[in-house]
């Protein structure tokens, strides 16, 4: 539909499916599958993402064998070691009661790459990282697509990337950009799970906007 507009009603839809979107862990999965139908749907939300030069430089793996999800939650376990070190001995204690992803738990695994051109970009040729920016933005409609659905999806970031590549078998010049648990779940919270948790407080939006240009104490810092 050409110049398609928007109510005031639709507009109050779309924030809300925002201000409920939640990054699912496995203590919150449930076993029901999930339908091939839905996950084309998904998908396809992902592909109306806006992309650098319209490069569209997006790729997926859907994973439902159990072996490889094996293989992916194994990696997780090692790099959940390196990464629960970096924090204060406090935070160390919450660290080890979080549940921080749901690979074996999730019916569906997703794996998000970026795969660059071997032409010219329209638009990427100072900022190369746009092309990774525009797999995110994917990655951003699966996640608000599947809320609309009631279907719940998690993103692990506590991956070697490299690791995962070549589980994978994924091509040499691949980037993985994002790795996705989706399925549904027992309860979507009403506030974010790590804001419920006190690990984090949630930045009032006044506290990170600027007018113009940033003040001179905070540029000097």
């Amino acid at each position: 539909m050409k110049n398609k507009q928007f109510t005031i009603d639709e507009q109050a839809l779309l924030e809300d499916i925002m201000l409920h979107r939640r990054d699912i862990r496995g203590n919150n999965f449930l076993g029901k599958p999930i339908s091939d139908e839905a996950i084309k749907k998904i998908l396809h939300a992902a592909s109306l993402a806006p992309s650098v030069g319209f490069s569209q430089p997006w790729e997926f793996v859907i994973i439902r064998d159990d072996k490889i999800k094996k293989q992916v939650y194994e990696n997780f376990v090692v790099e959940n070691k390196k990464a629960q070190a970096i924090f204060s001995n406090k935070q160390q204690e919450m660290y080890k009661q979080l549940k921080l992803e749901g690979i074996l738990e999730a019916p569906i695994n997703i794996a998000v790459f970026y795969k660059p051109s071997d032409t010219p970009v329209l638009g990427q040729n100072t900022m190369l990282e746009t092309g990774e920016y525009s797999v995110v933005c994917a990655v951003q409609n699966m996640w608000l697509m599947s809320r609309a659905m009631n279907i719940g999806l998690g993103w692990v970031s506590i991956l070697n990337p490299e690791s995962v590549k070549k589980i994978l078998k994924s091509p040499a010049d691949n980037k993985l950009v994002a790795y996705l648990c989706i399925g549904y779940v027992e309860e979507f919270f009403s506030i974010p799970e790590l804001e419920k948790l006190k690990w984090k407080k949630k930045k009032q939006i006044n506290s990170v906007v600027y007018s113009n240009e940033y003040p001179e104490a905070i540029s000097n810092t």
